[in-house]
């Protein structure tokens, strides 16, 4: 077992036995979309540090910060230390609607050519194994994301984890798809695709998952390793143990509003309540 496959077994045990914590937290988080469609991706990385530090007992974590992104070795929001084996490992945290999902940028622009390489339709037992064979798949099942994944029309949030084992070992056929156009690069605006994929399809002509275009003229959102929470969903495992409902904290907003507008001792003195409320919950709190 990998030391984050260890860490989302021990995080999905105690959201089983103390699932208010992480419907609080959630809530919390996807309240932040009220101040601003991008804001709750930011806050997110900060409440999951958090959580861990204050929740599990035998891990400690911390916020990498966007500062340091230009000197990350890997794709690291957050840093997680396991305080038993001393071991430390970095983890993307991802919150994305339900629907496509991005697992890596691919910054260096390496798995699109690589694929390209192979030809427009690979399969076959002998095809594939050389796909996970080349040095550019080598990291595949090594990647660390945790994404919060949350329907926002029905207030409904889920922690999906995406089994890169079961996935590649699920992989019979990878097929090379055109722009909706049909170019392999679509100019200007407009709907649908706009850059070319390579989907990779299970035994049943089932979606596993995709590689998107790997250009220089493609940005970080149209190219890498993609997935999609929908279309692949057997593919990922939950761990909050399916869907849990949120519901929008008003009187949060309220709170941010007013510490921006505080001086520093207004912000110890509700930092002080702030932490009896969570010692509160821990003392309410189950092992796991």
């Amino acid at each position: 077992m990998t030391p984050y496959k260890e860490f989302t077994t021990r995080l999905k045990l105690l959201i089983s036995k103390n699932p208010n914590l992480i419907t609080t937290t959630l809530s919390n988080i996807f309240t932040m979309r009220l101040v601003g469609n991008k804001t709750h991706g930011d806050l997110a990385e900060i409440a999951i540090a958090e959580f861990i530090n204050q929740y599990m007992y035998d891990f400690t974590s911390i916020h990498v910060g966007k500062d340091l992104y230009r000197a990350k070795e890997h794709e690291e929001d957050i840093t997680i230390i396991n305080e038993i084996s001393k071991v430390k490992f970095p983890v993307s945290l991802k919150a994305y609607g339900d629907g496509p999902l991005q697992l890596s940028t691919d910054k260096n622009f390496l798995l699109f050519p690589a694929l390209q390489a192979m030809g427009d339709r690979i399969e076959g037992v002998d095809a594939i194994a050389k796909v996970w064979e080349s040095p550019v798949f080598e990291d595949f099942t090594k990647k660390n994301v945790l994404p919060l994944i949350y329907d926002e029309k029905k207030q409904r949030c889920n922690i999906l984890i995406f089994d890169y084992e079961k996935a590649k070992s699920a992989v019979t056929k990878i097929v090379y798809e055109q722009a909706a156009d049909g170019s392999v690069e679509k100019k200007g605006q407009g709907k649908g695709r706009i850059h070319p994929v390579y989907r990779f399809y299970d035994k049943n002509n089932e979606y596993v998952f995709e590689v998107r275009y790997g250009s220089g003229t493609a940005n970080a959102l149209q190219r890498g390793l993609w997935t999609h929470t929908k279309n692949g969903f057997k593919y990922f495992d939950s761990i909050t143990g399916g869907w849990i409902e949120y519901k929008h904290s008003l009187v949060l907003v309220r709170v941010l509003s007013h510490a921006l507008l505080s001086t520093g001792k207004g912000h110890e003195a509700a930092l002080a309540e702030l932490v009896k409320d969570i010692e509160e919950q821990k003392r309410q709190q189950s092992k796991y």
